[in-house]
């Protein structure tokens, strides 16, 4: 039996046709090195949902990242016109319904602008968080993009 924000991840990717399956590990994934050892992958490919919190209109933006990668603000705004701004915990999970930690790249309370990491696409499949620390699911790359609704691009520092 999976928690309940797991279960939310689950029943949201059955609900848009995945058949990705969320599954909830003894230990925490809290960090992508951490989620790579778990699940025994490249830490590369680890999804990484990193939010910013649009200046202008208090929206959230989502970029997907791989864990390997650090993401450039200035590639982020100079793709989406958006000045981006930190995100405290309260608004992460205000915008996401998630805690920092164990937000996925769906399922959002309040989905903002949405840009997924090129560099994800080196590999068909990859690992992002399923709604706690100890949830992840894995998912083929291109479905990802497809149901996040995200736009790919450049964005790794």
């Amino acid at each position: 039996m999976l928690s309940p924000s797991a279960q939310k991840v689950q029943d949201w990717l059955q609900a848009n046709g995945s058949a990705a399956l969320v599954t909830e590990l003894e230990h925490p994934g809290r960090t992508a090195a951490e989620a790579a050892a778990l699940l025994k992958c490249d830490v590369a490919q680890i999804a990484k949902s990193i939010i910013f919190r649009n200046a202008a209109d208090g929206t959230s933006v989502l970029v997907i990242t791989s864990g390997a990668n650090r993401v450039d603000e200035k590639k982020v705004t100079a793709l989406t016109g958006i000045t981006l701004a930190k995100a405290d915990a309260n608004f992460v999970r205000e915008q996401t319904g998630y805690a920092i930690g164990g937000v996925p790249p769906i399922a959002h309370t309040n989905p903002g602008t949405i840009i997924m990491d090129e560099d994800l696409f080196r590999f068909p499949t990859v690992f992002p968080a399923g709604g706690t620390p100890h949830a992840m699911f894995e998912i083929a790359t291109e479905e990802l993009l497809r149901l996040s609704g995200a736009r790919a691009a450049p964005v790794r520092a």
